[in-house]
C-alpha cells in the first residue's frame, strides 16, 4: 500500500462539505439557511472562484466555527478520512491560531488564548486508531498587525512538541506593502530555531524574490518555473521544495488548465528542484491526496518515476517526519493519551 506525506493542508479548508453540513445541521446554524439542501451547499462550497482572494473568503466560513470547543470534532473526522481514504502517514496542518479565538476579546486576550488552541489541536491530532504523524504550521496573516504575527512566531518557538514551522496566510498579493515586516519575522523565526515555509509565487501578483532566502520550503511557488525559471538554480542550491497543490490553481482561477503544470514539473525536475504534491484545501476541493497524484498521471503531466520522486520528496522535506524511518513504521511512540477534552468530543 502506498503511503503519502501531506505538507500543505489548511485546517480551515480541510473539512469536507458533508462533515461541515452535518455540523451546521446538528447545531442549528444560520450559516446554511441560504441553501435549500446539501447538494446546493456542496456546489457553493466547492465551485471554482475567479480569484485567490474570492477563494480565501471561504476560509472565514469555517474559521468561525473552529473554536477551542469544536476543533477536536473537526480534527477527528479529518484524521479518520486521511488515514482510511488517503493512506496518509504524515500530515502538517496549517492555520492561524488567532483566528480561532473569541472575537469579542481584546487583542492581548486573544494572543493569550492562542496557546490553548495549539494545545487542543495537538492533543486532538494524536489518535491511536489513526496513527498519522502530525504537526502544526502556525500561519501569520496579512490581515493581522505585526504584534500578533510576532506572537504567533513566539508561540511556534515555545511549542516544538506541536509546531514544526510558520507560514504567512492571506494571499501573496498582499505582501507588497509589508515585505520588511515579513523578512524581519522570518529572520526572527529562523533565529529561534523555527522552520519556515511561505505562500509565495502562487499568483503573478505574489512574486517577491527578497523573501525567498528566508524560506526552507515554498508554498506553491509555481510562478517561479512558469515566469522566472532563472531563479530555479538558486532554489535548488538552497534545497527548497515547492509545495504544489494542483487543484487549487483551477479553483482560484490562477491556471485555466491543469496541463499548464507540465512546464512546472519539467523545469523543476530539470533544475533539480524538489516538488511535494499537496491538496491545500482538500475540503474546499472535495478531493483526496491520491487523486492529485492520479490526475497528474492521467494528464501526462508527470511519469510514474516522477510520481515516486514527488512522494519521496514529500517525506524528505517534511519538517517533523522522523527522518531515517520508513513510512510503514508508523511510530506509535509518538502517540500520547488523549485529553478528556478530546475524548468528550466523540460521538
Amino acid at each position: 500500500m502506498a503511503l503519502y506525506a501531506e505538507l500543505h493542508r489548511h485546517l480551515g479548508g480541510s473539512v469536507v462539505p458533508r462533515v461541515l453540513w452535518r455540523y451546521f445541521e446538528r447545531h442549528g446554524s444560520e450559516l446554511i439557511s441560504p441553501f435549500a439542501d446539501y447538494p446546493e451547499f456542496e456546489e457553493f462550497y466547492t465551485r471554482p472562484r475567479n480569484t485567490l482572494d474570492e477563494y480565501l473568503e471561504l476560509h472565514t466560513l469555517v474559521e468561525s466555527v473552529q473554536t477551542v470547543e469544536t476543533l477536536p470534532y473537526f480534527i477527528y473526522r479529518l484524521l479518520r478520512g486521511a488515514y482510511i481514504f488517503e493512506n496518509l502517514a504524515y500530515l502538517e496542518l496549517r492555520y492561524t491560531p488567532y483566528l480561532r479565538t473569541p472575537e469579542h476579546l481584546s487583542q492581548s486576550e486573544r494572543i493569550d488564548k492562542m496557546a490553548e488552541i495549539v494545545e487542543v489541536v495537538g492533543q486532538a491530532s494524536r489518535l491511536e486508531q489513526y496513527p498519522i504523524v502530525t504537526s502544526q504550521i502556525l500561519c501569520m496573516h496579512t490581515r493581522l498587525p505585526y504584534e500578533v504575527n510576532q506572537a504567533i512566531v513566539n508561540l511556534a518557538a515555545q511549542n516544538p512538541q506541536y509546531v514544526c514551522a510558520i507560514d504567512v496566510a492571506g494571499g501573496d498579493s498582499h505582501y507588497a506593502d509589508r515585505q520588511e515586516e515579513w523578512i524581519k519575522l522570518y529572520d526572527y523565526a529562523r533565529s529561534q530555531g523555527v522552520k519556515t515555509t511561505g505562500h509565495l509565487y502562487e499568483t503573478t501578483a505574489g512574486c517577491f524574490p527578497e523573501l525567498l532566502p528566508y524560506l526552507m520550503r515554498i508554498g506553491h511557488g509555481i510562478q517561479i518555473p512558469l515566469l522566472y525559471p532563472e531563479l530555479l538554480p538558486d532554489v535548488a542550491r538552497r534545497g527548497q521544495c515547492l509545495e504544489v497543490c494542483p487543484t487549487t490553481y483551477i479553483k482560484t482561477g490562477t491556471l485555466q488548465d491543469i496541463r499548464q503544470l507540465k512546464v512546472v514539473f519539467d523545469r523543476c525536475f530539470d533544475a533539480g528542484v524538489d516538488i511535494a504534491i499537496c491538496t491545500d484545501n482538500a475540503g474546499l476541493h472535495n478531493v483526496r491526496l491520491p487523486f492529485e497524484y492520479e490526475n497528474l498521471l492521467t494528464y501526462d503531466i508527470i511519469s510514474f518515476e516522477q510520481l515516486q520522486a514527488c512522494q519521496d520528496a514529500a517525506f524528505r522535506h517534511a519538517f517533523a517526519w522522523p527522518h531515517g524511518k520508513r513510512p510503514a513504521s508508523l511510530l506509535s511512540g509518538l502517540l500520547k493519551p488523549e485529553s478528556p477534552k478530546v475524548l468528550a468530543m466523540r460521538d
